[in-house]
């Protein structure tokens, strides 16, 4: 049975100056990972924090979404998103 909520997100860390993008089905669990060491560009550094998320309900959804954002390649249109709040 599918989760019937998916999140894609946005954290930002002020130590690399960087946005990071993603889906989760388990949002809480995967900040906590993010900001554990371990291998990957976000295991680098340990203090990624939550800036803006959407809800989903379907995996196809939050998947097509963070790859909407991710093509933007912009900071400027990921700020305006986050400052959409």
């Amino acid at each position: 049975m599918e989760n019937s909520k998916f999140y894609v997100y946005i954290l930002y860390s002020v130590t690399v100056d960087k946005f990071y993008i993603g889906y989760t089905s388990n949002l809480e669990e995967r900040i906590i990972r993010h900001n554990q060491k371990s291998k990957g560009f976000t295991g680098q550094f340990n203090d990624w924090e939550l800036k803006y998320h959407e809800v989903f309900s379907s995996k196809h959804e939050a998947m097509t979404r963070e790859k909407q954002i991710k093509n933007w390649k912009s900071r400027t249109k990921i700020l305006e998103l986050i400052n959409k709040i």
